[in-house]
This record gives C-alpha cells, structure tokens and sequence, in this order.
C-alpha cells in the first residue's frame, strides 16, 4: 500500500489526453507538473493509472486550494475527493459508510444510484454485485432514500483498480490540453468580453500566454488599465501565469488620427498594433498572435479587414471566436469569471479613436499604401522600447 498516511485524495479523470497514443505521456507529464506547481509548496504526490490521475496531498493543504486548481487546469476533465483502502468487500463497506457521512448522502434523503467500475476483473463480486451489496448499505444507514438508476440525485461511485476507491459529488473541471503542451502565443487583450474568452480557449488548447494591452491615456482612463490587469490576474490562473505588456499608445493614436483618412483610422490602428504585437512577440519567443475577432461582429472584423489586419503580421494570427457569436461568447466569458470585470464602464482605445463611418471593405494593396504613407515606423519602435511589464502569477 502507498504511503499516503494523513494525505487527502483526490481522483482525476483525464479525457483528450487519453486519445494521445504515443505522445500520452509528454501530455500526462505537462498535467502533473501544472498541478504541483499551483499546489506548491504543500506536499503533494501524483501517480497515474490510465484514464486516471491521482492526487495526494498533505492534510494541511487547503481543500479549496486543491478545488480551485483542478477547476483551472486544462486537462482536467472532472475529479472528486476520493476514500481509498484494501480490495477487501468488508473494508469497502466500511469506507462507503464514511463516504456516507459527506455530502450529498449525509442529507438522508432522495434518490440514489451506485455505480462501480472494476477495471480488476479478478476481484471476488462483479459490478452488478457490488453496486447491489452497497445499494442495501446504503438503504439499510437512510431507509428514506430511494434507488433510481436512470436519474439519481445522488451517486455513489467505487472503482475497484490496484486498490478500492469511492466517491460521490464528480466536479467538473477545464478539460482541453494541458497549458504549456502547444507552444506560446501573444493575446492582443483589451477591456471587452471577447478577448479574455480567446486567451482562454486558446490556453484550453495548451497554449501558454503572455498579454499585450495597448494604453492611450488620458484618452483611455487609468480605470481601463486596471481592468485590464484585473482581467489577465483572472486569466492568469488557467494560463499558469501571465505577463501582461502595455504599450503607451496615445502618441501612436494621434499620428494615426492626423495622417490617414478618418475611415481608414480603425484600419490604421489595427495595422499599428499588428506591427508592435509582432515585434514583441518575436522579444518574447511567441509563436502566434492571439486575438478576440469575431467574423462581422464590427466594422473592422469583415473578411476584408481581416485580410488586412493579417498582411500586417508575418507571425499567424489565431482567432478562436471567429465563427461564435456574441451569445457564446458572453455565456463563456460568465463561466469562466471574466464577464462581470469586462463590461466595468471603461473603455479602451479601440473604441475612443473608432470613426464613425469606418471602412468595412477596405482592399489590401490601398490600405497597405495608407499605412505606409503615415511614416509612423519610428514611432511603433518608440512604444516597443517603452513598453510596461506587469507579471501575474498562476495562484489561484
């Protein structure tokens, strides 16, 4: 038996990871490292079997703690607080009335279900015998609860594997891969609802993060830069950490305003931010530009503008929402705790310097002469050199 005396257990259920064939391990590695270094510095030890990762940790770890890490680590699909002993049926019964003495069973009553997986075939009963046994366990501790298999109220589960576990209450976490498998990207992050929910999507793929936020005060308020910052401490607890990059953007927004078309303005910024973004990507090792755009949802997410935007970049720019509509988005965004910071009254640049009849069909090769007849390079170079770093740790 493990030495996992005055340890918690909790067991994690893995999905995608599970698909992975040959490269499972790399991912399965990734997952744990992740999860010790939110849990660090408390004690913790991990060891997989497949489909399952097992978590112990030292009693005097947080149980919260341990709760808001796995529901933020990509790559956890569900997990419980789990009881473990010998495959023994009399010390399972003993281990199920423990169980029973937690939420939900402890409420003695409503309808119930038990439901066993016995991945060791040889063990002394069957699935179906053992769920039947600790059903009339459990009937015979609440007389006033009642077996419904099909829509229980309550489950619970036991896994007979190299030992016996059981548990109730599964807790549903991120799922996707584990943050740091797939490389690392820039996320252009703005105050509004879309761009924190592309960062997480793409993190949920395994992307690590670093953000870029562009900052043109007095025109935007120092209140927009905290929510910024809000908003990437939020991101920061699935992503493992996040450095957050401002760049001064008023002397930029200005040029733009006084050298261009004011139709071309949202355009010109646009291809503004895509040159610095890619300047610091390059400082920063990122691979890709991460961005919020949705296809048609403003002037300057069109086809054509899109088109545009990306003539600007020589890195790729991933768009996660590109083919969601506001809806999704904003019921991602709730689940995920950003919604409530980004709708905060403060707007950014994008919106301060937008026209008011903007380009919606602008053609590559015009905008690209625009862009360049601004002589705004020297400029662009001034805001990388001057940029802010903010780091943000991945405590949860």
């Amino acid at each position: 038996m493990k030495n996992i005396e005055n340890m918690q257990l909790y067991l994690i259920r893995l999905g995608e990871i599970s698909l992975k064939g040959l490269n499972r391990r790399m991912f399965e590695k990734q997952l744990k490292a992740n999860i010790k270094l939110k849990i660090h510095p408390h004690h913790s030890l991990i060891e997989r079997e497949k489909g399952r990762i097992y978590l112990y940790v030292e009693d005097s770890c947080p149980e919260e703690l341990v709760y808001n890490t796995l529901r933020t680590t990509f790559g956890v699909v569900g997990f419980s607080r789990a009881l473990v002993c010998e495959k023994n049926f009399d010390r399972i019964c003993e281990t199920a009335l423990k169980v029973l003495e937690t939420e939900p069973f402890n409420s003695g009553s409503g309808t119930f279900k038990v439901e066993c997986r016995r991945a060791d075939k040889n063990f002394e009963l069957n699935s179906y015998q053992i769920e039947a046994r600790l059903g009339a366990l459990v009937l015979e501790r609440y007389p006033q609860m009642k077996v419904d298999v099909h829509k229980p109220e309550k489950i619970l589960y036991v896994e007979i594997r190299d030992m016996a576990y059981l548990y109730s209450s599964p807790v549903k976490g991120p799922s996707g891969l584990p943050t740091g498998t797939a490389g690392k990207g820039l996320l252009l992050l703005s105050g509004g609802i879309d761009s924190p929910v592309a960062g997480y999507r793409m993190a949920s793929r395994g992307l690590r993060l670093d953000a870029l936020y562009f900052h043109a005060y007095p025109y935007t308020s120092e209140q927009a830069l905290g929510k910024v910052k809000d908003l990437a401490m939020l991101l920061s607890g699935y992503n493992m950490g996040m450095n957050l990059f401002v760049v001064n953007f008023t002397k930029a927004e200005l040029w733009i305003k006084d050298h261009s078309k004011e139709e071309e303005h949202t355009l010109m910024m646009r291809a503004c931010m895509m040159k610095v973004a890619n300047r610091i990507a390059r400082k920063r090792g990122c691979q890709v530009l991460v961005t919020g755009e949705a296809l048609g949802q403003v002037a300057s997410q069109t086809l054509e503008a899109m088109c545009f935007t990306n003539s600007m970049s020589e890195i790729p720019v991933l768009r996660p929402l590109v083919g969601m509509d506001k809806q999704e988005i904003i019921d991602t965004a709730r689940q995920i705790g950003t919604y409530e910071t980004s709708i905060l009254p403060y707007d950014d640049c994008c919106v301060i310097f937008s026209p008011k009849h903007p380009l919606v069909k602008p053609d590559v090769d015009t905008e690209t002469r625009s862009f360049l007849d601004m002589d705004i390079d020297e400029l662009l170079d001034k805001c990388v050199e001057e940029v802010e770093m903010f780091e943000f740790s991945y405590r949860v």
